[in-house]
C-alpha cells in the first residue's frame, strides 16, 4: 500500500536543538529509506516540512513510523497520512 505522509514544522528550533534533533533524525529517516518504507521524498516549498512517499501494509503502520522520528517525537513536526492508490477511472478508457 502507498501512503502520503505530508509534515509540518509546527515549532521553531534554537540551533542547539535543530543539532540535537537533526542529527538523529536524518539517520532514522535514511534507515526507513534503505528498507524500502520510504520510497521517495520531498522538502515542501509552501512552508518547512517534508513529504514523504510510503511503502507500508497500512496508515496505521505509517502513523508508527513516521510518529517514532524525533522531530515528532521531540514535538516541532506533525504529519497528515493518506493511503493513495491507482487512478482507477483510467479505466473506463480501455476497451475490452
Amino acid at each position: 500500500m502507498k501512503v502520503i505522509s505530508i509534515g509540518t514544522i509546527i515549532k521553531p528550533m534554537s540551533p542547539e536543538q535543530r543539532q540535537q534533533v537533526m542529527s538523529k533524525e536524518v539517520p532514522d529517516t535514511l534507515k526507513h529509506y534503505l528498507d524500502g518504507t520510504l520510497e521517495q521524498f520531498w522538502y515542501r516549498t509552501d512552508k518547512p516540512g517534508v513529504i514523504f512517499l510510503m511503502n507500508v501494509e497500512s496508515v496505521e503502520k505509517a502513523k508508527a513510523t513516521i510518529e517514532a522520528l524525533p522531530l515528532v517525537t521531540n514535538g516541532f513536526a506533525q504529519y497528515e497520512f493518506m493511503s493513495v492508490g491507482p487512478l482507477a477511472p483510467l479505466g473506463m478508457l480501455l476497451q475490452d
